[in-house]
């Protein structure tokens, strides 16, 4: 099993910035892909970023040029850097993981972002 406890959620204006956090334990790998998901309100779970173990980044277009992934192999923890927010924005984001030795995807319990003036 892997645990994953995100962090830093909160109101923010639009044009604001946010940074989330996510800390990973228990049976997490280096080798494991990394991700952020959100959910808005009466919406389907949007895919944000994935960073691998190697430092490729992948985001959605929804996303790209305004938020910045990145992880700390060493500390087993993952930043969603997210600037230039729009109320769209708004949802519940989720950390995510995927091993490649238990084939499982592992997902958080969310953090709450609200774009809001």
């Amino acid at each position: 099993q892997v645990q994953l406890v995100e962090s830093g959620g909160g109101l923010v204006q639009p044009g604001g910035s946010l940074t989330l956090s996510c800390s990973a334990s228990g049976q997490f790998f280096t080798s494991n892909t990394m991700d952020w998901y959100r959910q808005a309100p009466g919406q389907q779970r949007e895919f944000v970023a994935r960073v691998t173990s190697g430092g490729t980044t992948t985001y959605g277009d929804a996303v790209e040029g305004r938020f910045t992934v990145s992880r700390h192999n060493a500390k087993n923890t993952l930043t969603l850097e997210m600037n230039d927010l729009k109320v769209e924005d708004t949802g519940v984001y989720y950390c995510a993981s995927f091993s490649f030795v238990t084939r499982t995807k592992y997902w958080g319990q969310g953090t709450q972002v609200t774009v809001s003036s």
